[in-house]
């Protein structure tokens, strides 16, 4: 596993590239940073050149001044894009990686040669969010809107490792797929900037949530690019059932359960995640 300093759109990012052959760009959610990953691009590494980048915010890479959304966080991606030489490539998301994903792939389709997503949100979901009996899932997103939020949390590693823990388990179906790296989390986000920088996200994100959630989401045009979507069986967060509306963002989508996982999936079953990565990745190839 190399480790990259890459600067890219005014900041310096951390990048883990492994591998060799066709060039995938691997976007993690929150809680996480570029080791959520790790398993995955063992299993991938034979066949994709591998690039894990730690998003604007979070672990090795330059953290935000003030709120930094979805919009800010693709305009990075493609400036990487750009600096790692890469004039295409495919992209793999998950959660805050799957928001951004959908302004890069409106903004520079040509750029892109497929998109995979795992859990994420999208504006079909709508007011679903806010439903009386979601409250306990979203909550979180209103404390992360507080200034004092990052000084909370990161009080002592003891709280910052419960707070953090806390969604890598609630989250989980499979509740020890973070056992084996959750002191790496606990310190990671414990760096300077790494609460409020993830935070930033929420932040960004809250005006358009607070659309989405009383149902006056802007309604945009179909992302053309080929799709994949593997949404988890048992995600508390998301759950399948808000799939359904997903044809009206993606035009060119498969979308399939991928069954007896919470919301990580590709920690949860690193396996089945590096074969469905790969398989669509090489379909959508034989259709060049």
């Amino acid at each position: 596993m190399e480790h990259l300093r890459v600067r890219a759109n005014g900041a310096a990012f951390h990048v883990a590239k492994t591998g060799s052959g066709q060039p995938l760009l691997l976007l993690h959610g929150w809680p996480e940073f570029w080791l959520t990953w790790q398993p995955v691009m063992a299993r991938l590494a034979d066949r994709f050149t591998l690039y894990a980048p730690d998003l604007r915010g979070f672990g090795d890479s330059d953290k935000p001044v003030g709120t930094f959304g979805p919009e800010q966080q693709a305009a990075d991606m493609l400036a990487l894009l750009d600096a790692l030489g890469l004039e295409q490539a495919g992209i793999v998301g998950h959660d805050v990686g799957g928001a951004l994903m959908q302004p890069l792939a409106r903004n520079a389709a040509a750029r892109l040669a497929g998109l995979f997503f795992f859990d994420f949100v999208y504006p079909g979901i709508g007011p679903r969010m806010a439903e009386p009996d979601r409250l306990n899932n979203i909550w979180y997103q209103s404390f992360h809107q507080m200034e004092m939020a990052p000084a909370l949390v990161g009080a002592s590693r003891e709280s910052c490792r419960i707070y953090i823990s806390h969604f890598l388990k609630a989250w989980s179906h499979r509740k020890h797929a973070f056992d084996d790296v959750i002191d790496d989390f606990t310190d990671t986000f414990l760096k300077a900037g790494n609460l409020a920088g993830g935070f930033a996200h929420y932040r960004a994100a809250h005006e358009g949530r607070v659309k989405m959630m009383k149902g006056e989401a802007p309604r945009l045009p179909p992302i053309a690019a080929p799709t994949c979507v593997r949404w988890a069986e048992h995600d508390p967060l998301f759950p399948y059932a808000w799939t359904d509306r997903l044809d009206e963002t993606f035009a060119d989508l498969d979308l399939a359960m991928f069954a007896g996982v919470g919301h990580f999936p590709h920690r949860e079953d690193p396996d089945r995640a590096a074969a469905e990565i790969a398989g669509f990745f090489t379909r959508i190839g034989r259709r060049r």
